[in-house]
């Protein structure tokens, strides 16, 4: 497995940079209910639906009307935008350290409130207690030092504030992350299993035509880009219908 993560870690810094220049907004799978969310989009957020409905899903656990959020690991923005223009927070910061995608979010989303640093995830930039929420979706498996990011997380937080995560673990790690999720400095307000609604996504998710596209005609790299990405007959897909693999959302608080 350590060898996928790194794969995925620098594959993410790879593919990014290709990505700009298709202004591909979102890096995170799909999510999709049965029945579907029938989520109303406008027309320039309905190609972008099944990443936006795992965004909207994550960041609905709680209410970001008139709060402070950061975004940890907010890839191109697309989140970050879609959140702050649908769920009128009073602030919004996208954090990544991707200096590439920071300097593309700064260019593409450009909104009263909203603001893209770069930085670490594991060491926040932030002074205590600056945010009401914190949201990370499908980013911190890739991280060195995830208690670390927990505790980050935690020190950022205003009492009363909320924790929204979407992350994905492989058999072999599942008993790690169990073991990091129970230390959490957090409360546990939430956790819900959702293979499935992934599994829905991604196999309607465009993400995977959008990397190949940018590909040269190599079957290694189409392959590697196939698995990232996620789509039908993927090792990610398989792994999470054979139940290899476990994708949760959580609400965590901190009282």
């Amino acid at each position: 497995m350590k060898l996928l993560n790194l794969r995925f870690k620098y594959g993410y810094r790879f593919l990014s940079r290709l990505l700009i220049r298709d202004d591909v907004l979102f890096l995170n799978y799909g999510y999709e209910e049965d029945p579907p969310m029938a989520l109303e989009l406008t027309a320039a957020d309905e190609a972008d639906r099944f990443p936006i409905q795992l965004y909207h899903r994550t960041a609905t656990q709680t209410d970001l009307a008139g709060k402070d959020v950061l975004e940890v690991s907010c890839g191109h923005g697309g989140g970050a935008s879609y959140l702050m223009r649908t769920l009128r927070p009073a602030s919004y910061t996208g954090l990544d350290l991707n200096t590439v995608g920071i300097e593309f979010c700064r260019k593409r989303h450009t909104l009263p409130g909203l603001d893209f640093v770069q930085g670490d995830a594991q060491h926040l930039p932030f002074p205590d207690r600056a945010f009401d929420v914190v949201i990370n979706v499908e980013a911190a498996i890739n991280y060195q030092d995830v208690p670390k990011f927990f505790a980050e997380v935690e020190r950022v937080l205003r009492p009363g504030g909320r924790f929204l995560y979407a992350d994905i673990r492989y058999a072999d790690e599942v008993d790690a992350w169990e073991a990091d999720l129970a230390n959490i400095p957090m409360r546990l307000v939430s956790e819900r299993m959702i293979n499935a609604e992934v599994m829905r996504g991604l196999e309607q998710n465009r993400f995977v035509n959008q990397i190949t596209r940018r590909l040269p005609d190599i079957a290694l790299l189409r392959r590697i880009a196939d698995d990232y990405a996620g789509g039908p007959g993927s090792l990610i897909h398989r792994r999470l219908a054979n139940g290899e693999a476990s994708y949760r959302l959580f609400c965590f608080a901190k009282d």
